[in-house]
C-alpha cells in the first residue's frame, strides 16, 4: 500500500461518515434551538458545508427531526441534491476504479 494506504480504509470511511453525519444532525438541532432563543445562529453556508463534506444524511435527518429550514426550498431541495450527487459519484468511483 502507498504512504496513506493504511489511513484511508473502509473502517476510516465509515467512522468519518458517522462522525460528520452526527455533526450535521447536531448542527441542525443547535441552530433550531438558537433560532428559538434569539441567539447567534450557525451560518447557512456552514450547514451546506457540512452537507458537502458527507453529512447529508445527518443534516436532512436533523432538518426534519427538528423541523428546521423545511420551508426554505434551497434546503429542502439542496441537501438531497448534494446527497444524491455524492452517492452517484461514490458509486461511479467504486465501479470505475475499485470494483473490477
Amino acid at each position: 500500500m502507498g504512504e496513506y494506504g493504511y489511513i484511508f480504509t473502509w473502517q476510516f470511511a465509515v467512522i468519518y461518515l458517522a462522525f460528520i453525519n452526527l455533526i450535521g444532525f447536531a448542527a441542525m438541532g443547535i441552530d433550531k434551538w438558537k433560532s428559538k432563543n434569539n441567539a447567534w445562529r450557525i451560518p447557512e453556508k456552514t450547514l451546506f458545508g457540512i452537507t458537502l463534506l458527507g453529512g447529508g444524511i445527518g443534516t436532512i435527518a436533523g432538518m426534519y427531526t427538528f423541523r428546521h429550514k423545511t420551508k426554505k426550498l434551497y434546503f429542502t431541495v439542496g441537501f438531497p441534491v448534494i446527497l444524491l450527487t455524492e452517492i452517484f459519484l461514490l458509486g461511479y468511483i467504486l465501479f470505475k476504479y475499485v470494483i473490477k
